[in-house]
């Protein structure tokens, strides 16, 4: 590699730091705007489902058929770019192919292993392709999903074809490099002595007429699509949906340990309650403290955890396909709630970007990115936080919107106030008194 190709490299590598810092910078203060909350008990346990759901895919097994292209995708990714680190020392240092001549017959091998899953990734990638545009899987279509519009479906189509590119030279790089070790062209000569790799191979006789100045640009363009595109790719993801390809480790790491099921009260509140009921004693030391909001109206109000979770979301909709409401034709959608979350949170960056950190557009996540409607039609069933396969919980951003709606802006269909009623009357959903409830079991008897 000339000197100028090493500059131009270096230059490349260090505007994807750049970019990429400035990127995590943004992504961890949107994060940390949320409000606190500790999630580092039980770490043994953490870990376990972190092994279990990020690493280990399990809740993608649900389907097996799609759970195979995608361990195959999500090991490819991490296998195949081991190879990258070759390929960046060889940008900076000048070299081709530095590990060859140390790793002996293991480097054949492991650059083997890469071509296969090369090819994996390729043929699972047009299979995905496949599934969104030829057999129209429904959750994937924006004629029945409304947050599947033009940048959703835009941008998990751009990534696939990406990956395929990738792929496409990463393989059509060995081959013409292969070539020119066999045809002893300069410093190609030097590993003259390395076998043609398993599936580029096949490739080979496509460049049988190529004369050696056309093989060696060919050879270098493909080196350098490669490697300027894993480095475009890094900058992308933190754009994109895909950015779970991060966080969904530790995002599955800081799950939630409490039962399904189990609702979060305001302490506030509770002890409030129990001091009314005679349960606590209250500390005349103790200076009352401000319940504050009830619920979130914006993703201020939401913890942390729930903001890493909008951006932790792959946007593959098994919640929606699982929600109750969703299926029976109501507006809600758990992955539009997460999805709007994020877009929130990115407004929200790209004014502090052009504002400053006091950047207020009077805009909030409840009313204008996500409707009254949309969080009255769940149900608390569920099934979203138990479908999503990295622990993602959208019922906890539903819960807390819907506690505003109804603390803040007593806000609450005609029916549901009428149970709140009776609740608190009749210590029951019902209106009849408590000392009526077993009446029923007077006529089994009879």
């Amino acid at each position: 590699m000339s000197i100028l190709q090493q500059i131009l490299f270096l230059v490349a590598l260090g505007a994807t730091g750049w970019f990429l810092t400035q990127r995590i910078r943004l992504i961890r203060r949107a994060i940390q705007s949320g409000k606190p909350e500790d999630r580092t008990d039980r770490p043994g346990e953490r870990l376990n489902i972190m092994l279990r759901v990020a690493f280990g895919q399990k809740k993608m097994m649900t389907n097996v058929t799609v759970g195979l292209m995608h361990f195959v995708i999500y090991l490819g990714f991490i296998i195949v770019n081991i190879e990258v680190l070759e390929i960046i020392l060889d940008g900076i240092l000048g070299t081709h192919r530095l590990f060859a001549p140390y790793l002996g017959g293991v480097y054949p091998f492991l650059i083997n292993t890469f071509e296969m899953l090369a090819l994996g990734v390729w043929l699972v990638c047009a299979g995905f392709l496949i599934r969104r545009y030829v057999t129209k899987v429904p959750r994937f279509q924006p004629e029945r999903h409304r947050e599947m519009g033009r940048w959703p479906r835009t941008d998990a189509t751009l990534i696939l074809t990406f990956e395929i590119l990738l792929m496409t030279a990463f393989l059509l790089w060995n081959a013409s490099d292969t070539v020119l070790r066999q045809r002893a062209v300069g410093h190609y000569a030097e590993l003259q002595g390395l076998e043609p790799f398993v599936i580029s191979q096949f490739l080979m006789p496509l460049f049988a007429g190529w004369s050696d100045t056309a093989l060696v640009v060919c050879e270098r363009l493909t080196w350098w699509f490669h490697i300027l595109g894993i480095l475009f790719f890094a900058v992308y993801v933190t754009y994109s949906k895909h950015l779970h390809i991060v966080l969904a480790f530790p995002n599955t790491y800081f799950s939630n340990l409490a039962p399904k099921g189990e609702m979060k009260n305001m302490p506030e509140i509770t002890k409030e309650v129990q001091l009314m009921l005679g349960i606590t004693q209250a500390d005349p030391d103790e200076t009352p403290a401000e319940p504050g909001r009830f619920g979130a109206k914006d993703v201020r109000d939401l913890t942390w955890k729930n903001l890493m979770d909008a951006y932790s979301c792959t946007e593959c909709g098994r919640c929606t396909a699982a929600c109750p409401a969703n299926i029976t034709g109501k507006k809600l959608s758990p992955r539009k709630i997460m999805m709007d979350t994020r877009d929130r949170l990115e407004d929200i960056q790209r004014g502090w970007q052009t504002n400053g950190p006091d950047f207020d557009d009077g805009k909030a996540l409840l009313g204008d990115y996500i409707t009254a409607e949309e969080i009255n039609a769940c149900t608390t069933c569920q099934a979203c936080v138990q479908e999503c396969p990295v622990n993602i919980n959208p019922l906890e951003i539903i819960v807390q919107l819907r506690r505003y709606k109804i603390m803040e802006e007593a806000q609450a269909p005609a029916s549901w106030n009428a149970m709140f009623s009776n609740v608190e009357n009749n210590m029951a959903p019902w209106k009849f008194s408590p000392g009526d409830r077993f009446n029923w079991a007077e006529q089994v008897n009879q």
